[in-house]
């Protein structure tokens, strides 16, 4: 039993108690799959009395998460605390710093530092493994990492947060609002009572990143992701996308261009005949396009103790097995410095929906707006007749430059006829 995998697990919360169960449950399939036994010989958490499914008396218990960091006893440090900051960074950078292993979950801490963080597990010959920190129980990093190693990556997208893909397939389904679906998901516990960082998009925002640097070769940077919410969403707009042949989903896109990478995150609009377009509830998806494979799609949940612990004990048994690689796919020395590409550059479709007065003039004076912008138009829809009182007019454009639609879209608020804010999504071929 010398060459037995010591593991130490700081926190022991949603996803550090399943974690430990899975690796009781499963410890003796676990050990001869991965060729080498292991042992949980060290934990942290605030509370040491709480039930959580696993006999801590039998491990050394540690107050101080960053105290286990540095037990020379711990092979593995399994950090499972959260935040970009604070304690969770501490923990892993002591890890990698004395030359121990870490796998982690924490997708914020990765898309803030992942850069520093993997050239310091090469500067001391650890790995930083986070299988667990992008769509839970899918393999996505694996795939882009490993599986498709061999293909020139052209663009990986997918919907990367079960909160919003449960309320916009709420919202479709029973024609209900954004609040009043939110305020149902958190009584179901898929949205947090502060729901901003799933809804206003941050948390899908983090795992692109990450995805991006993986499928691409580049330094993680999150600060060049535009990031839109789904606050904005609203069930008129959810009944002119199906009548349209579209669904709505929250996406993150990442694509590798000439003069860049580009990376967004946004609500979407996509044909019904996607795979993504069926991909409902709290269920994640990830797709990437490559030179050879050409495209390739899982799907899965993204998120929960049992999904999220199962990637990262796939993570424990590669290390136990001896895998070794990069941190992001390539040496850290060699990651690409990102170019990052301005949303106004954008070129795609766009639906715009806008509260107008119903008076004879109006869409001429829309059309001429467009016209000026070199804006086509494939599809309008005006519902229903009430002279002189408010009425949504629904534009589909042809392909348009971002900042054109943005100049329409500001001209046309500016209209005395227009009476609310123009709503726009933006209009995807997947």
């Amino acid at each position: 039993m010398s060459n037995a995998l010591r593991i130490g697990v700081a926190g022991l919360g949603n996803v550090g108690a399943p974690v430990l169960q899975l690796l009781t449950r499963h410890g003796e399939m676990i050990a001869t799959r991965c060729g080498r036994p292991f042992h949980v010989t060290a934990v942290s958490a605030r509370d040491r009395r709480k039930d959580r499914g696993f006999d801590v008396a039998s491990v050394r218990w540690y107050e101080d998460a960053a105290a286990l960091a540095t037990d020379p006893e711990v092979d593995v440090v399994v950090e499972l605390i959260g935040g970009s900051d604070g304690i969770a960074k501490t923990v892993v950078e002591r890890a990698l710093t004395r030359g121990a292993d870490v796998v982690t979950a924490n997708k914020a801490l990765i898309a803030h530092h992942g850069t520093a963080l993997a050239r310091l597990a090469e500067a001391n010959g650890a790995c930083l493994a986070y299988e667990a920190a992008v769509a839970g129980g899918i393999p996505a990093i694996k795939t882009l990492r490993e599986g498709l190693a061999a293909n020139r990556i052209e663009r990986v997208h997918g919907i990367l947060n079960g909160t919003c893909n449960f309320i916009l397939s709420s919202m479709r389904d029973t024609g209900r609002e954004f609040g009043e679906v939110l305020a149902e998901a958190q009584k179901l516990g898929y949205a947090e009572a502060d729901p901003a960082f799933d809804v206003d998009g941050i948390d899908a925002a983090h795992k692109l990143a990450i995805l991006a640097a993986l499928a691409f070769g580049c330094e993680v940077d999150f600060g060049s992701v535009h990031v839109e919410g789904i606050r904005g969403i609203s069930a008129l707009d959810m009944q002119f996308a199906e009548e349209l042949g579209y669904r709505i989903k929250l996406l993150g896109i990442a694509e590798a261009t000439e003069a860049g990478i580009v990376q967004r995150v946004h609500p979407c609009m996509i044909a019904t005949g996607t795979p993504l377009a069926h991909v409902d509830g709290v269920f994640n998806a990830v797709s990437a396009t490559g030179d050879f494979v050409d495209r390739i799609v899982a799907e899965g949940r993204g998120a929960g103790g049992g999904p999220t612990a199962s990637a990262v004990v796939a993570d424990i048994m590669d290390l136990a097995r001896g895998a070794r690689l990069p941190v992001f796919g390539v040496p850290a020395e060699r990651l690409a410095r990102n170019v990052p590409q301005p949303m106004s550059a954008h070129v795609g479709a766009y639906y715009l929906r806008l509260m107008v007065v119903d008076r004879p003039g109006v869409i001429a004076s829309i059309a001429a707006v467009l016209r000026d912008q070199e804006i086509s138009v494939e599809a309008l829809l005006q519902r229903g007749r009430a002279p002189g009182e408010a009425v949504p007019l629904v534009i589909a454009t042809h392909e348009a430059r971002e900042a054109n639609v943005r100049s329409t879209l500001d001209e046309i608020a500016a209209q005395e006829t227009t009476l609310e804010a123009p709503r726009v999504i933006r209009i995807e071929s997947l």
